[in-house]
């Protein structure tokens, strides 16, 4: 039997320096069409775009925008940097104050959200793609299946203020299956 590497067992990585950012409004969609992403087809979803940038659909007009890993987030930096309003009507949301982002990834994700989520997370329930927003951990947050089949992860979205907090939980949480934190770099290797 060979033994699993923490980050397919079990483990938490903070990606909360990685820039994210959201846009709403009813030319939302067609604003970022423009710029090459590729939008979900409906609320409450995920798509992942070819350069690692994943964007969430959390309602018929708003979308959030998670970094790349491959460039660091630079390309959602740009584009909140280069954001001006016109005459779309389509309006930035700053959310690398707002949100804290983990990622929560190995085979027991479901186990672990469990304890603190009332939402049923197991894979037949919450697909790959799939978006909640929900308490998690007593606070309001989005959680994003972002996983493969090789490897199992949530997004999770919060209040950035309750960052140790909710890292504390989650790593209370992921105690029985051996979970740990992780940098940043174990996912660039």
């Amino acid at each position: 039997m060979t033994s699993l590497n923490p980050i397919e067992r079990c483990a938490l990585i903070d990606l909360t320096d990685v820039p994210r950012v959201g846009f709403r409004g009813v030319d939302a969609a067609a604003w970022l069409g423009e710029r090459g992403y590729v939008l979900p087809e409906a609320p409450n979803r995920a798509v992942l775009c070819e350069d690692g940038t994943l964007v969430a659909r959390l309602s018929q007009t708003e979308y959030f925008l998670l970094g790349s890993l491959a460039d660091r987030g630079q390309r959602i930096a740009d584009e909140e940097a280069g954001w001006a309003l016109g005459e779309q009507r389509n309006y930035l949301l700053p959310r690398q104050d707002s949100h804290a982002w983990l990622q929560l990834s190995g085979r027991h994700v479901a186990e672990v959200m469990a304890k603190l989520c009332g939402v049923d997370l197991r894979a037949e329930a919450f697909p790959v793609g799939s978006v909640a927003q929900t308490s998690v951990a007593r606070l309001n947050g989005i959680v994003i299946n972002a996983g493969t089949a090789e490897l199992p992860r949530f997004h999770l979205l919060f209040d950035r203020a309750s960052l140790a907090y909710f890292q504390a939980a989650l790593l209370d949480a992921m105690g029985e299956f051996g979970g740990v934190p992780v940098s940043i770099d174990n996912l660039l290797d």
